[in-house]
């Protein structure tokens, strides 16, 4: 049995922050969501998050993930008094406890397997997580044999000068006897420089008590203000970039770029400077993405050239050009061979196969059939100050420059509308529509002028 244990009660004063500091985003995911998710693999019986600064806005963003327990520390007085807030909830468990930070957002699955592993293969009341540090400043250090059995964790603030040498420091996350932790919590004491109860106490009372030092230091790598959450950013977009070049996916410019968890890429993409993938956004085979795009929550087809555009919650087929500078908010749907060109702006609009809106032109609440060619500066009028309301454009069917077309409105098949018209009616099939003022010449203008 495994019951993984999330701390997540700080507030986070260094963050400067009104949102509590699990919740601060990470790569389009929150710290607690990647510290959750590290753990999915494993598989655990329970998962308990211990709650405490704002614990009912924690609660409520996790509220879709199924079986998460919530446990109330208050006040916050260490991490050992955290940890024996679960001596209720627990009461009954017979197995491991694994113990993990809401704010170490970096922690990599096959770690955690490593550290399950080596923690039942020794038989230890409890292993932990250490890493060397360049820098150990800040960090408890680990104190051990060769064979890995360690005698003592001291935190940094309460070392000696000489303690202070060591740089193999404590990563917070362990993996207990429940059992053995549970008779050991207790006996925690708070004398020392914070007056606090600290977890890492428990070791000198466990044995044997081992550790696993973690070959990656990044991924201890614990957010406490704005800049350690700027350097996870970085580690965390490095690791994404680096997987997708494995995957077959150029960057021209990696550093340039910003990738999300969920984003996916087909083979031979390739991404060109300044372009950022957020939500759970796919890119098929062939793309050529960029420069300068800003793409959330879409899909492209296989082929497809985005150059210099936003596309938010849109859908395009296969070899489709987009921009520059053009827009495709959410429910835009682009079928194959289409082209949404400069300045063009399309909204819960479903464009059929091979359309073409090359340029200064918005397009919404609309339904355009196969083939149609808008001319530039046509405009969907879908608004009547209350209601939103439909265009439908059949087959075919051409505007002109500058024309507007007033919804409700159904322009059937093959229909020509002259440039600079306003169509307030319905069009039958294969006719031409005009509708704008008849031309007034006053000769001599000018010259009659005084």
């Amino acid at each position: 049995m495994l019951a993984v244990a999330v701390l997540a009660a700080g507030k986070g004063t260094r963050m400067r922050s009104a949102l509590p500091k699990v919740l601060q985003p990470l790569a389009g995911a929150s710290l607690v969501e990647r510290v959750l998710a590290s753990c999915d693999q494993l598989q655990p019986d329970r998962r308990l998050l211990i709650v405490g600064h704002q614990a009912e806005r924690v609660e409520q963003s996790l509220a879709g993930h199924a079986g998460l327990e919530f446990v109330l520390q208050q006040p916050q007085n260490g991490t050992g008094h955290a940890v024996q807030q679960l001596l209720e909830p627990l009461a009954d468990f017979s197995g491991d406890l694994l113990v993990l930070n809401g704010d170490v957002p970096l922690l990599r699955p096959e770690t955690l397997v490593a550290l399950l592993e080596q923690h039942h293969s020794s038989g230890a009341a409890v292993t932990l997580l250490s890493a060397r540090l360049a820098d150990p400043s800040g960090y408890g250090r680990v104190f051990a044999d060769p064979s890995g059995a360690v005698s003592a964790i001291v935190e940094h603030r309460d070392c000696s000068d000489e303690q202070r040498l060591n740089n193999l420091t404590n990563a917070g996350i362990y993996c207990f006897n429940w059992q053995q932790l549970a008779a050991a919590l207790p006996q925690l004491s708070s004398d020392n420089d914070q007056g606090e109860l600290y977890l890492t106490d428990t070791v000198a009372l466990l044995r044997p008590a081992m550790h696993l030092e973690v070959a990656d230091a990044d991924e201890i790598t614990g957010i406490n203000d704005r800049l350690q959450l700027s350097q996870c950013e970085a580690v965390l977009q490095q690791r994404l970039r680096c997987h997708w070049m494995a995957e077959g996916v150029t960057f021209t410019d990696p550093a340039s770029c910003s990738l999300s968890e969920a984003t996916r890429f087909g083979r031979d993409v390739v991404v060109e400077p300044q372009c950022h993938f957020r939500g759970a956004s796919s890119i098929g085979d062939g793309c050529r993405i960029g420069p300068g795009c800003l793409i959330e929550n879409s899909q492209l087809g296989e082929g497809c050239e985005v150059l210099h555009s936003v596309l938010r919650g849109a859908s395009v087929g296969p070899h489709c050009s987009v921009g520059p500078f053009a827009q495709l908010r959410p429910g835009s749907k682009i079928a194959e061979r289409c082209h949404i060109g400069n300045f063009v702006e399309v909204k819960n609009s479903t464009l059929a196969a091979g359309v073409k809106v090359n340029h200064l032109s918005y397009i919404g609440d609309a339904d355009l059939g196969a083939g149609v060619n808008v001319g530039a500066g046509t405009i969907t009028a879908n608004y009547d100050g209350e209601r939103k309301h439909r265009t439908v454009v059949g087959a075919g069917s051409k505007t002109g420059a500058n024309s507007v077309l007033v919804a409700p409105l159904h322009l059937g098949q093959n229909v020509t509308v002259g440039a600079g018209s306003t169509i307030t009616r319905d069009v039958p099939d294969n006719a031409l529509a005009l509708g704008r003022a008849r031309q007034l010449v006053k000769d001599n203008w000018r010259a009659a002028r005084p």
